[in-house]
């Protein structure tokens, strides 16, 4: 499996251009401790033959007396290289490794399992494709499980590895394995994790690692280093919106004037029209140079020197950007921070706030929200402690350009910096909501009535829920049109109707038939329909149903707003989740050909864009599972939530 090439011996300058042309693959092991990460990669290095003949030596001589093998060779220390790690046997620090195949080339963070330590995980995860997340087969799913895969689907990772460890501990028992995937499946469902996979491996006896072994002959699917060889990621990176930060100003001479900096996303090409922001003036880029000379054209994640045709002021700080595709601009942003120190996180402390290559003061506005990493749940906290994570308003003191966090790593992403002693202390990602945003001005405006002239009921909440054997709730179901929402909608109304339950299903295209058939496809009569469905939901929920809602409710915010209409507490976002080309070919009335020929106007997915929800309760991916599936997640959902009481 280590890369061998005859182009070394007879044309080595031939072998490096073809090793620069590879595909480079970042990515990360991470899980509890103790869940056999470290022995993973060096049991992957072993198996490949990538360890040189003198480092082979070395580990097998420090097994002897450092080892947790027994004295044979422990193939965690290759990469455990700190004394308190090998003393202890366990991860502290992020550590890298290299190597590369005929395909591609790999650099490798192996990342600490410990709870205090959850800090520097994030910091691998930071960079990375591809996430490898081991679960050891005797322990199966556990809180740093949990913890590490809501990191990793926080991040934006898109490609996710279960590696089922230590599977010759429980006799290498294929339903063990199917158990433990079941398990996380269930648990990832509320994640974005739209590429996930599961291995069963040995890494101490490189079952399943590099080459499959007929102690698990019941596994057909590929070994890891066949997956990290062959998993796709050329769709990834983020080539529509050119980003480029402006990192450093290159002046060597009266005759030179370049901007060096790393393309966040996007192509820029010589002759291209780009225009600077803050200051906004226009320019064309003249060269794109780099160490090895000038280019026609350079892509993310390339670092490269722009120079402009017109002499116009660039400072550190500032973005270079196209005139047609500029990203937002606020003082104020909604973000999910991790927290990594022991000095909590406190609401209107001022702190030092680092975006891209520009640093700005400001505070945490309002902590609005912690999220238990155990349950995904929601609660108040008046601080976040080390390790914790939760929803924040972030108040800068000048405005910052910046995509959201799911459109793109770099300008979404910013550290939480002490303005003393210069530590980091978070991490955030900027989400989709605009903050403060007020799509239409009914979502404040006081009932005619005035506020607090409404009617209590005779009949108490208590006394229905008796009735009916549930909790009222909202479930929306949110997604593209052809997603499947309508059908899951009516299939979970008949399972609950047959089950005794009082329900009720509130349609978009249903509404527009009756009180919403005033209002158009725009962003602010889309908003207007679902704030309206959303006070009729509230008043089914007051009576003690549980209301069914198919929507496509493009925009985060204003999903948001329905929720504090029906109330947080009994509102469930349920994304149904399905490719582009699935919805398109799904579509029977035509509405995406009619939007693709400007016919229909402001169409999500074509014309208009639609925002996933930041933490759904829910994904299904319809263009996977049968509409029965999606409802027993539903379900299995409500139970859990405690909506629905166990049936007798």
């Amino acid at each position: 499996m280590s890369h061998q090439s005859d182009l070394i011996a007879t044309d080595i300058d031939a072998y490096l251009a073809q090793h620069e042309r590879k595909e480079l693959l970042r990515f990360l092991t991470c899980g509890s401790v103790d869940d056999g990460k470290s022995t993973l990669i060096g049991r992957l290095f072993l198996d490949a033959k990538l360890i040189y003949e003198d480092t082979l030596r070395a580990l097998e001589a420090e097994s002897v007396t450092q080892g947790t093998t027994g004295g044979d060779l422990d193939p965690a220390l290759f990469t455990d290289g700190l004394k308190a790690e090998r003393e202890q046997g366990i991860t502290i620090d992020v550590a890298y490794r290299y190597f590369s195949t005929a395909k591609r080339k790999f650099i490798i963070a192996d990342t600490p399992g410990h709870e205090q330590y959850t800090r520097n995980m994030a910091t691998g995860a930071s960079t990375c494709d591809l996430a490898v997340i081991l679960i050891d087969a005797v322990h199966g799913v556990v809180e740093q499980t949990k913890r590490h895969s809501f990191i990793v689907s926080l991040l934006g990772i898109k490609h996710v590895l279960v590696a089922v460890n230590k599977m010759d501990l429980v006799g290498y028992d294929e339903s063990i394995f199917e158990r433990i995937r079941a398990e996380y499946r269930d648990f990832s469902a509320r994640l974005d994790v739209p590429d996930l996979h599961f291995i069963p491996v040995s890494a101490l006896h490189g079952d399943n690692v590099v080459e499959a072994r007929e102690n698990m002959a019941w596994y057909g699917g590929q070994t890891l280093m066949t997956f990290l060889d062959n998993v796709y990621i050329g769709s990834d990176r983020n080539l529509e919106d050119f980003r480029f930060s402006v990192q450093y100003v290159n002046r060597p001479g009266p005759e030179f004037r370049g901007f060096c900096g790393t393309i966040a996303s996007g192509i820029v090409r010589k002759g291209d029209e780009v225009i600077a922001l803050p200051s906004r003036r226009k320019s064309r880029v003249k060269s794109i140079v780099t160490f090895d000379g000038e280019l026609d054209e350079a892509f993310t994640p390339q670092s490269v020197t722009l120079t402009l045709e017109d002499e116009i002021d660039v400072s550190r700080g500032d973005m270079i950007v196209r005139p047609g595709n500029i990203p937002r601009s606020e003082a104020k942003v909604d973000a999910l921070v991790v927290w990594m120190h022991e000095a909590p996180l406190v609401p209107g402390k001022s702190y030092l706030f680092k975006q891209t290559s520009k640093s700005v003061t400001g505070t945490v506005e309002t902590l609005r929200y912690r999220v238990d990493v155990n349950t995904l749940h929601r609660s108040e906290a008046p601080v976040l402690g080390l390790n914790e994570i939760g929803r924040c308003t972030v108040s800068l003191n000048e405005p910052v350009y910046f995509d959201s966090y799911r459109r793109n790593r770099a300008t979404g992403a910013f550290v939480i910096v002490d303005r003393i002693s210069n530590l980091t202390l978070g991490a955030g990602m900027i989400m989709d909501r605009r903050t403060g945003e007020s799509p239409l001005q009914h979502w404040d405006s006081e009932p005619s009535t005035g506020p607090g002239a409404r009617d209590v009921s005779d009949v108490s909440a208590a006394e229905r829920s008796a009735r009916f054997g549930q909790r009222p709730c909202t479930i929306l179901l949110t997604g593209l049109t052809g997603s499947g929402k309508t059908t899951i909608a009516r299939a979970l109304e008949r399972r609950l109707f047959e089950q005794g339950r009082a329900c009720a299903v509130l349609d978009g295209e249903d509404m527009r038939q009756g009180i919403s058939r005033d209002l158009g496809f725009g962003a602010d009569e889309r908003s207007e329909n679902l704030r309206r469905s959303a006070e009729v939901a509230k008043i089914l929920n007051d009576a003690g149903l549980i209301c069914i809602g198919a929507f496509v409710a493009p925009s985060q915010a204003v999903r948001a707003r329905a929720a504090g209409v029906v109330g947080e507490q009994r509102f469930l976002v349920v994304h149904v989740s399905a490719p582009l080309e699935v919805c398109r070919e799904r579509d029977p009335n035509g509405h995406y050909a009619l939007a693709d020929s400007g016919e229909i106007a402001h169409f999500p997915g074509v014309s208009a864009p639609y925002e996933a929800p930041e933490l759904p309760d829910l994904i299904l991916s319809t263009d996977q599972w049968p509409v029965d599936e999606c409802v027993d997640r539903i379900t299995g959902l409500l139970e859990t939530r405690g909506f629905l009481s166990p049936m007798s």
